[in-house]
């Protein structure tokens, strides 16, 4: 007589071989096929399974369990490679069925890209690291000693004059900065001499025509050592502008005052497109106006506890909104500022 325990595996055999036969007939995915074939026969599988179960079998009917066994597994694997190849072949179809034209030209993809602003003022980064000056920055909302008092900026002076400052309201002498100076003063109170900076931020005035915004960039450079003079400065404007423009442009002083340097002057760029004979973009002058420099005040170098028996330096700066202007030939400064995709689409960098 057959043991029981035979019977009741034979039984769990032919019973799990029709829930499979069940389940593989709704599969209609590649994803589902596996799940159930590890359903079945991975290493919990309940096929697998009922093969631990050999050793409570007796010697003699062991082998015919085991044929049985196989016959199981191996109709279970045909079937699931019958239905394998069937998806397949129903997914090869499908994309044969498709109405597309493969053949089209995919349409070009809208990618954005860095504003105009951006680009020109990693350039002048890339430019001013390679002739040796640091970058450094600082707060946009500012206190009005750093903004005014350490630049040697009197109370009285206009600059303070509320309708060029924003000042900020339910805080007392606290502004937003008018200029980058302020990260001059910044520095120079945290380091000695020798100081080669480059400070460059967004900076606020109560401007708005086609050539001034209320809220623009700028970039400032100081250099302070013994024995620096105006000529150092000349020298380092030539090596940027050329570097900058990679082109050999002339640069000029004209006197001028700023409450921060002694002497002071304008500083102005040979024309980059009509190389001094006068265009458009110059006005006919053959010169562009960049920015003010000159000479630090001793009041400067005072008030950040330097000596200035000891140490000269010199300052610069001028707009980064004017130098993209120039690069891309915008005219009104307020359009790249305004956000207008059309008009940025055709600045693509």
């Amino acid at each position: 007589m057959v043991p029981l325990v035979s019977v009741e595996l034979s039984a769990q055999l032919e019973e799990e071989l029709r829930h499979f036969r069940s389940e593989i007939a709704s599969v209609e995915d590649p994803a589902a096929l596996y799940e159930v074939q590890v359903r079945y026969l991975g290493k919990k599988g309940s096929i697998t399974a009922l093969r631990a179960h050999m050793g409570k079998i007796e010697p003699g009917l062991r082998k015919a369990f085991g044929q049985a066994f196989n016959a199981t597994k191996e109709a279970i694997e045909s079937e699931l490679e019958a239905r394998r190849c069937a998806l397949l072949e129903a997914g090869r179809r499908a994309e044969l069925a498709r109405t597309e034209d493969l053949s089209m030209v995919r349409a070009r993809e809208n990618l954005g890209t860095l504003h105009p602003i951006t680009v020109t003022r990693r350039a002048l980064e890339r430019v001013f690291r390679s002739i040796g000056f640091d970058i450094v920055d600082g707060p946009h909302v500012e206190h009005e000693q750093y903004n005014f008092d350490d630049l040697n900026i009197p109370a009285d002076h206009p600059a303070r004059d509320m309708q060029d400052t924003f000042f900020v309201e339910g805080r007392r002498n606290v502004v937003l900065r008018t200029h980058t100076s302020p990260v001059q003063i910044r520095t120079m109170l945290q380091r000695k001499p020798p100081v080669r900076v480059v400070a460059m931020g967004t900076v606020f005035r109560k401007d708005d025509d086609p050539t001034h915004s209320p809220m623009f960039h700028q970039i400032e450079g100081l250099c302070v050592d013994a024995g620096i003079s105006m000529a150092d400065l000349k020298a380092t404007l030539y090596r940027f502008v050329n570097a900058f423009f990679g082109a050999r442009l002339d640069v000029r002083f004209r006197p001028s005052f700023f409450p921060f340097v002694e002497p002071g002057a304008e500083f102005d760029l040979q024309c980059p497109f009509c190389r001094g004979s006068g265009c458009e973009v110059c006005k006919r002058s053959g010169w562009i106006e960049l920015g003010g420099s000159g000479m630090v005040h001793p009041a400067v170098f005072e008030a950040c506890g330097y000596d200035p028996e000891v140490v000269t330096g010199w300052a610069f700066g001028f707009g980064i909104d004017r130098m993209a202007s120039l690069l891309y030939g915008v005219r009104d400064l307020r359009l790249l500022f305004e956000g207008d995709v059309r008009f940025l689409e055709q600045l693509r960098c």
